[in-house]
């Protein structure tokens, strides 16, 4: 799958809710992950490949081994706490990475592969993937919480990202 890149509109339009899980869907996460493993991420949201749905694939086991791969359907983030800020960076905004503050704990809730409800609590790494797929999927960016500043500081890259997509790294 081709991944999409900051500048194009699919990325800050709020994805469509998964109505059901059938055999389309399922072949979407397999190539998903294929593309997330292939591009040495650890979260892909639906939209980043040019899919209008509220899927993302996460998968952090190589910090935490406890954390198997997993797929987030319609997630919404119900209960946030602490705060703690660490770097990010994104497959849609290659090459550039900021310190951002989000919340330490959170609990989300969102539909597995089978389409059964989940209910998980998650801090630290997790708790911050889980944040950065929701919001890809409701059209918002890791640079959309940072400070003005730092934002006019990288203004120039992101330009450069949304005419050239991935060319832009090598610039």
């Amino acid at each position: 799958m081709q991944l999409t890149h900051y500048g194009q509109d699919i990325l800050r339009k709020k994805t469509t809710r998964v109505s059901e899980i059938d055999d389309s869907i399922l072949q979407l996460i397999e190539d998903m992950f294929e593309t997330m493993y292939h591009e040495d991420g650890i979260g892909l949201a639906a939209n980043q490949v040019g899919v209008d749905l509220a899927i993302a694939t996460i998968d952090i086991s190589h910090v935490d081994e406890d954390v198997e791969p997993f797929v987030i359907i319609n997630p919404e983030i119900v209960e946030k706490d602490g705060t703690e800020v660490m770097e990010e960076g994104c497959l849609s905004i290659p090459g550039v990475r900021e310190e951002v503050k989000r919340s330490e704990r959170v609990t989300v809730e969102y539909m597995d592969r089978e389409g059964k409800k989940v209910h998980r609590d998650a801090e630290g790494l997790l708790a911050r993937v889980l944040q950065h797929e929701t919001d890809h999927l409701n059209g918002k960016f890791y640079v959309d919480r940072i400070s003005p500043l730092k934002r006019r500081f990288i203004q120039n890259k992101l330009n450069s990202i949304a005419r050239h997509g991935f060319q832009a790294e090598e610039e």
